[in-house]
């Protein structure tokens, strides 16, 4: 018995109008009965995940904060986590054309209190504080130590923020 021509791919015999349902995911949003095609995190370390439809995941990232629930330490030390692992990001276009809401006396006052100086500390100062601490975090000098590690980056950091202006 052979079987015949339309059996095949391509197609050859006419296409009937009867499909498969398809499945689709429905907004996470209590209420709404759209698509959820846009993901957005539950937690930041969870790897479970809303899916909303684009006005509720708007609404849901306008509201979000990383660093909720955490210590001013804590947050500085994700933020410096995630500095390291994400390097390429402050290359590139997206990086120039976001719009911080941590402003440049905020970035100030933590730089300084990193590098332990005044406020009216001057440039001297500021290269004597982060020589003196990079020597002390290194990670060449502390090897294996992750707290190290990430205090070498804050202090690398610090100095980039005050240096640079």
């Amino acid at each position: 018995m052979s079987r015949p021509k339309s059996w095949t791919f391509p197609k050859w015999g006419e296409y009937t109008s009867e499909r498969d349902p398809v499945s689709v995911r429905l907004c996470d949003y209590d209420g709404c009965d759209n698509p959820g095609d846009y993901p957005a995190p539950k937690a930041p370390d969870s790897k479970d995940k809303w899916y909303f439809c684009q006005p509720h995941v708007a609404e849901f990232n306008k509201k979000w904060n990383y660093f909720d629930g955490l210590t001013r330490e804590e947050a500085m030390k994700r933020a410096q986590e995630e500095m390291r692992t994400a390097k390429g990001y402050r290359g590139s276009t997206a990086y120039e054309s976001g719009q911080s809401t941590y402003g440049k006396e905020e970035r100030r006052a933590d730089a300084l209190e990193i590098l332990d100086l005044d406020e009216d500390a001057t440039d001297k100062d500021i290269k004597s504080a982060y020589r003196r601490l990079v020597k002390l975090y290194h990670p060449d000098t502390n090897m294996g130590d992750a707290e190290s590690a990430i205090k070498f980056q804050q202090v690398k950091a610090a100095y980039e923020v005050l240096i640079v202006k």
